[in-house]
C-alpha cells in the first residue's frame, strides 16, 4: 500500500515543522545534547529514519560512538554526567508521557541544570522530535520523508 507523503500533499504542515526546527537552532542548549535527546527519543519511538539522521549529526558534532550506543541503557552507563542524565530522564518521561507524566522530581532535576528558557527549549525539542518520529513512522513506506 502506498502511504501519503505529507511533505508533498501538505507542504504547509512540513513548513510549520521546519519552523519549529528553526526555533530549536537558536536554543542555548548545547548542540550535542540536543542530538542525544533526538537519538534517545527516536530509540524509544523506534523511528529508524530519525535515529540514523541524528546519529550521523551527533557523530559530526564529535559525540563518540560509545556514548551513542550507551544511550540504549543510559541509566547504567558511566558515559553520562548528571546534566545529561537529567535531560535523558526528561526525554524518557516525555516519550512515555502516558505512563507517569513528567514528575516533579524529573522536572526539578532538569531545572537544577538549566534556566527556565532552556527548560522550555528542552520541552519543545522533545515535543518536536516526538512529532517527527510519529510522522516518520506513519509514512515509513515513503522513500523520502524529511
Amino acid at each position: 500500500m502506498d502511504r501519503v507523503n505529507i511533505q508533498q500533499v501538505q507542504p504547509e504542515a512540513y513548513k510549520a515543522m521546519f519552523g519549529l526546527e528553526k526555533y530549536l537552532e537558536t536554543s542555548t542548549v548545547a548542540a550535542d545534547l540536543r542530538e542525544l535527546i533526538r537519538i534517545r527519543a527516536s530509540m524509544l519511538n523506534q523511528c529508524q529514519f530519525c535515529l540514523d539522521m541524528h546519529t550521523e549529526a551527533a557523530n559530526s558534532l564529535g559525540v563518540s560512538s560509545e556514548k551513542i550506543y550507551a544511550l540504549s541503557n543510559w541509566q547504567n552507563s558511566k558515559h553520562f554526567n548528571q546534566l545529561e542524565q537529567a535531560v535523558l530522564r526528561m526525554t524518557d518521561a516525555m516519550v512515555n508521557i502516558k505512563e507517569e507524566g513528567v514528575s516533579n522530581e524529573i522536572y526539578s532535576g532538569v531545572s537544577e541544570h538549566f534556566s527556565k528558557e532552556e527548560v522550555a527549549q528542552i520541552i519543545m525539542l522533545n515535543a518536536t522530535i516526538n512529532a517527527w518520529n510519529r510522522i516518520g513512522i506513519s509514512m515509513s513506506k515513503v522513500k523520502s520523508i524529511i
